[in-house]
């Protein structure tokens, strides 16, 4: 199809490096997304809210591309902060698009689907929806002492379930709870699976080559955790599960790393600091690395240096950490929830674990240390698995559920115009 689609992430820039505050697998989504349909004909403008005066009102990012910057609510400020400026933002939304002539409206994340419907219905734009991660399956997954999503999220992603022409999940687990937890149609949810950049993501040299290149001991046992540092995303289970490997294993000590990279969560600013004195706290700082996020070229080489990738999270629509991790060749241990279950094959690209039990992570963790011809194998499979989920395979995905719906919204504008 050719046309015009307004993108709407309002809570993060696409821009924004991901695994810092509230920027992290839905900014790779969105971007990459945007540049495969680009290639295909259609143009791009991503809506996100300025949060710094010098940023200009429109950023090209290549050909079809654009972000486009509009105010409301200066300075910085987290999702959990943006509910109470929902009105004003969809206001400013609507003014800017309503003489542009989009065929059509893709809001990520509930805050943005929140903030397109009012400009979706007031112009006759069918709007499409991506929740990435909805309250109610959070709250049926809490970590230890989180707080639940409000209310006013879920009624939110209530609402926006029943607006929306189409949703697309990532995966059938997502569309199943939208039906099952949300009362959407069945007819209007579609499954898309996520993509990873297969030219970036690859097993390049190795993983002896890729440790001299970031400075990590050739005959080190490396397992790496990347995310943002909150408590969802589970980097303490692989930390008190690093202390069962310590505790049984002692001979395991010398060579072991483990690998924290990822930067404080949201309005959660003091999590990373907290986890740096539970490492203290538990003796195992000297085997507990916590370093900030990197750039995703120098991310790749991280994923190559490891034995292993955790990715312990309570719940995950989809787990992009977990497919760049694979095509890199390193097998992924992770949750046996949500996404993951699709992102990871199990037995084959690594191994799922069913709960947080660190004493049952340190199991599956300590095998797979000990077993270096199985590592060999999950990596050759991870490779494979991850070379399915190519991201112009999710711009194609999404490009077929954007024609059905304005061809579907232009056939209805026609007969009430009869």
């Amino acid at each position: 199809m050719n046309g015009r689609i307004a993108t709407v992430m309002v809570h993060t820039s696409p821009l924004d490096q991901p695994g810092i505050g509230d920027a992290g697998g839905m900014n790779i989504y969105v971007l990459e997304s945007a540049v495969r349909m680009a290639a295909m004909g259609v143009e791009v403008d991503i809506f996100t809210r300025r949060t710094e005066k010098q940023f200009p009102e429109i950023v090209e990012i290549s050909k079809g591309v654009r972000v486009r910057y509009f105010d409301c609510g200066h300075g910085p400020l987290t999702k959990e902060q943006l509910p109470a400026h929902i009105l004003g933002l969809s206001k400013a939304f609507q003014r800017i698009i309503k003489d542009e002539n989009y065929d059509a409206i893709h809001s990520h994340y509930w805050l943005s689907g929140k903030v397109a419907m009012p400009a979706a219905a007031q112009l006759g734009i069918p709007l499409v929806h991506t929740m990435h991660t909805m309250a109610r399956v959070k709250n049926l997954n809490l970590a230890e002492g989180e707080s639940p999503e409000p209310m006013i999220r879920v009624q939110g992603e209530t609402q926006i379930a029943a607006a929306a022409a189409a949703l697309i999940a990532n995966t059938d687990s997502e569309a199943a709870s939208l039906v099952s937890l949300y009362d959407a149609c069945p007819d209007t949810v579609h499954v898309v699976n996520p993509g990873v950049d297969l030219d970036l993501f690859t097993p390049g040299d190795g993983r002896i080559s890729a440790r001299k290149e970031i400075g990590v001991p050739e005959e080190a046992l490396v397992i790496t955790f990347v995310g943002r540092i909150q408590a969802h995303k589970g980097p303490e289970v692989l930390i008190r599960a690093a202390l069962e490997l310590v505790k049984h294993s002692p001979m395991m000590r010398k060579k072991l790393m483990i690998n924290i990279i990822g930067g404080a969560s949201g309005a959660n600013t003091e999590e990373v600091e907290r986890l740096k004195e539970l490492t203290v706290w538990l003796g195992i700082d000297d085997v507990v690395h916590f370093a900030p996020p990197v750039p995703r070229k120098e991310l790749a080489q991280w994923y190559r240096a490891a034995d292993l990738v955790c990715v312990p999270s309570y719940s995950e629509s989809f787990g992009l950490v977990a497919l760049e991790a694979q095509a890199c060749g390193t097998p992924v241990v992770a949750t046996a929830v949500g996404g993951l279950r699709t992102a990871v094959a199990d037995g084959i690209s690594g191994v799922l674990v069913d709960g947080h039990d660190p004493k049952a992570w340190s199991s599956v963790l300590a095998r797979l240390l000990q077993e270096p011809q199985r590592r060999v194998l999950l990596s050759l499979g991870a490779t494979e698995h991850a070379s399915h989920f190519g991201w112009d395979a999710t711009a194609r995905g999404t490009l077929d559920i954007y024609d059905q719906v304005i061809t579907e919204n232009n056939a209805a504008a026609k007969i009430a115009g009869q």
